[in-house]
């Protein structure tokens, strides 16, 4: 089995997708803590640690991004 090269737009849309994860992981989840009537401060306490996660990738993803601009 071969693997096909991951392209500049692959990259691209991949880090946008991820993006919209993010914000949308942050939006429903704050939503749903203020029908809970739980604080936004415990909230995002507990949605620290995925949101780093989430950032640590998005950060290696532009950096491949970026090293994938520069080689062409």
């Amino acid at each position: 089995m071969t693997e096909t090269p991951v392209t500049v737009e692959d990259l691209a849309e991949l880090i946008v997708e991820f993006e919209k994860y993010r914000d949308r992981l942050v939006t429903e989840t704050t939503e749903a803590a203020k029908k809970a009537k739980l604080s936004k401060k415990v909230t995002m306490a507990k949605l620290e640690p995925q949101l780093a996660d989430i950032d640590s990738k998005l950060q290696r993803l532009r950096e491949q991004h970026a090293n994938l601009n520069a080689s062409k």
